[in-house]
């Protein structure tokens, strides 16, 4: 990760936002599939903030940080 810096900002959006087309459209980021990230990784990930957020999620996948995120979703 850049730095090896988490911002919580980056925390809390990928908590909350949901991913807006595909096959896993309307879900969460961080309750994608490991293996649909990593597609994306090989492939390219979007432009822009969510290309941002994906490969920001798919490391805390890789790294078995899941728990910090799944207490931020939105109640």
């Amino acid at each position: 990760m850049a730095g090896g810096d988490l911002e919580k900002q980056d925390l809390l959006d990928i908590a909350r936002t949901p991913m807006p087309f595909g096959k896993y459209a309307g879900r969460l980021l961080i309750d994608l599939p490991e293996e649909y990230l990593l597609w994306f990784a090989k492939k390219g990930f979007p432009r822009g903030r969510l290309g941002q957020l994906m490969a920001i999620t798919l490391e805390i996948k890789i790294e078995g940080l899941e728990g910090l995120i799944k207490p931020l979703k939105a109640q």
